[in-house]
């Protein structure tokens, strides 16, 4: 397994109460990858210190060998792109020039389109289905379409490495399943390598090929749905009883009850 990203002895404090201390993590080259964990337990700490939206303490984050602090600002957003939950502002713009933000890493300031950008742009919407969205205001569309506008923006950087926090949050399952299918196509159909924050297990259990778990500012489990995800430790880390069931392509985790109020017959 090639790591595309990795963490080596990192710890970061962010307030007297949350801590990451000594954290270890490689993140594989080419999959989705996704981080899990009660609330609280630094799952999207880790995202931006892998984004360089925060700085470690200690130790060292990699990105392909390279230390990610010795590299420009404009360099690594041509490697990595984030898309931060519930991303808000620019509401009066509409869709095709959001998108076109994503191209800021490859201009100069104030500089002009240039054939290459318009073509990263054109298949950033294609690719998330808003052509007949172009020129919709970005404050009258509906929550699923805004939320593949922002994303279209990022992929309009061409960033071999996506990053997504809580990408579903607010939207309708209908939505939250789009987006998760969206995903895995640009996972399967470009080799992005795709690291993303998610709260629902059965999501992350069968969306992903590599599950992280974490719970109070440390990593309990790393590995495949498969292994990863079992009674034991949904007990231990998410509290909850649930079936588990291995489909014909996927693993499914499906809550049962809180174990503080769930008795086994």
């Amino acid at each position: 397994m090639t790591a595309i990203t990795s963490l080596t002895n990192v710890s970061f404090t962010r307030r007297r109460s949350f801590a990451i201390n000594s954290l270890d993590l490689e993140i594989p080259e080419g999959k989705i990858t996704t981080i899990v964990g009660p609330n609280g337990s630094g799952k999207s700490t880790i995202l931006r210190l892998i984004m360089r939206l925060l700085a470690p303490n200690d130790g060292k984050i990699m990105l392909q060998g390279t230390d990610i602090h010795t590299i420009s600002a404009k360099k690594l957003a041509r490697e990595m792109t984030m898309l931060s939950q519930s991303p808000d502002g620019l509401i009066d713009v509409v869709v095709r020039d959001l998108v076109s933000y994503g191209r800021m890493p490859y201009k100069s300031w104030l500089g002009t389109m240039e054939k290459e950008d318009e073509e990263a742009v054109d298949w950033a919407m294609e690719v998330c289905n808003l052509e007949a969205l172009a020129y919709r205001p970005l404050h009258t569309l509906s929550g699923g379409e805004k939320q593949r506008a922002w994303l279209a923006m990022a992929l309009a950087q061409k960033t071999p490495i996506l990053l997504l926090d809580e990408p579903t949050t607010y939207l309708d399952i209908s939505h939250q399943l789009e987006l998760l299918d969206l995903l895995r196509k640009l996972n399967r159909d470009f080799n992005m390598s795709i690291i993303l924050v998610l709260h629902d297990l059965n999501q992350a259990a069968g969306y992903s090929d590599h599950v992280v778990v974490c719970e109070d500012g440390a990593i309990q489990k790393v590995g495949t749905p498969e292994e990863v995800f079992t009674h034991q430790l949904l007990r231990d880390i998410f509290k909850i009883e649930a079936e588990i069931h291995q489909t014909q392509n996927s693993l499914r985790v499906l809550p049962i009850a809180s174990t503080k109020f769930h008795t086994q017959s």
